[in-house]
């Protein structure tokens, strides 16, 4: 059986038509950037959005918040973020009166980005906010109720449904090549260190379903663009070596979308489990792998009287990050809402909620 490659450039032009196809030439900036304020300098932000930042066509580092003054300072000098464009978490509101900042990308803890969010809209701020949005639906609701009233965008960094394999996926999907599908299959964990903050229950919510487990979740609803009708969760502790006393170490669910597509689902705290997915249909086979890292995405798919399609995705780090800021920057330009925004955070947390409680644990 022959196979059918992707070259680079390819990839590129998908890339690049993810981000633009619905900018109007009309409306495409001459020169105009957007400005974010970075709010909080951890790993994420400092080794993967900035970085890409420096790619993008229409976003910026501009502002700086941490509660670190030497790291900030030093992440300034790389950025050419000026001294007064440095901010505390106690003079945060401050960014109001900051003109270069015109939006602000939240990197904390999960219990601190409701609060972020809303401080910047209430401070005339668009927000960028990564994932899970918060870490109760009230929060989340919250979160999109400040927005609104502020007249400012809220968009949650999904940044797999703008990254080209991901794309494609759906793409192949919504063309019917697979015919109908049938089944998913999709998995994402890692063997967690001792100490990480994701293991205080408070701050991250939960355990690897709201760090790496969503990234599963989220991707059954974009490959099959159904909410699931039914859900069902087991959750365990199998290493009682002291990182689990407060969070699951892993969880299993099921859940049935009302087209009767049946998806089953894993995340852990506890091994390394490489992010994939598996599309079932009545013509054929998809197989993403890894599907949500940082880089290295890999499609394989195997159709009914097609040649054997084998997509090495050659982008390497930080690339999906420029698509994911430009994708706001184009929002804000156009006045338009974003594809993952605060309703589309607001979903997966209320299915996370419910998976919570069918293993038990109310909230």
């Amino acid at each position: 059986m022959t196979s059918m490659n992707i070259s680079r450039r390819e990839l590129g032009r998908i890339t690049a038509a993810a981000v633009f196809s619905q900018l109007s030439p009309s409306a495409r900036p001459q020169g105009r950037t957007i400005g974010y304020g970075i709010v909080g300098l951890g790993r994420i932000s400092m080794q993967h959005f900035m970085p890409g930042l420096k790619a993008s066509k229409y976003s910026r580092v501009t502002a700086l918040v941490s509660g670190h003054r030497d790291k900030a300072e030093k992440m300034a000098a790389e950025y050419n973020v000026p001294a007064k464009s440095i901010y505390s978490y106690d003079n945060y509101d401050a960014i109001a009166e900051n003109k270069e900042i015109d939006a602000v990308y939240i990197a904390l803890p999960n219990n601190m980005h409701a609060e972020y969010s809303i401080r910047a809209a209430k401070a005339g701020k668009h927000v960028l906010c990564e994932k899970p949005m918060a870490t109760t639906v009230a929060d989340s609701q919250a979160m999109v109720d400040a927005c609104r009233k502020a007249n400012k965008k809220l968009m949650i960094a999904y940044r797999c449904q703008y990254e080209p394999t991901n794309l494609r996926a759906v793409q192949l999907i919504r063309d019917g090549k697979l015919g109908k599908v049938e089944a998913i299959e999709s998995a994402n964990g890692f063997n967690i260190r001792p100490g990480e903050w994701r293991l205080n229950g408070k701050m991250g919510g939960g355990g690897p379903l709201m760090d790496v487990g969503i990234y599963s979740l989220n991707a059954c609803r974009y490959l099959t663009g159904e909410e699931p009708a039914e859900l069902n969760g087991y959750s365990s502790v199998i290493d009682h070596d002291g990182r689990f006393n407060e969070v699951e170490e892993n969880l299993s669910w099921t859940m049935k979308f009302p087209s009767g597509v049946v998806a089953s689902c894993n995340t852990t705290y506890g091994a390394n489990m490489p992010g994939f997915y598996r599309v079932h249909g009545s013509k054929g086979m998809l197989h993403v792998e890894p599907a949500f890292g940082y880089e290295g995405q890999h499609l394989t798919a195997r159709i009914q009287g097609e040649p054997l399609i084998d997509e090495p995705n050659p982008n390497r780090d930080p690339s999906q990050f420029p698509p994911e800021a430009d994708h706001l920057a184009e929002c804000i330009f156009e006045n338009k809402e974003p594809k993952t925004n605060g309703e589309e955070g607001l979903k997966d947390m209320k299915l996370m909620m419910a998976l919570y409680r069918s293993c038990g644990r109310m909230g």
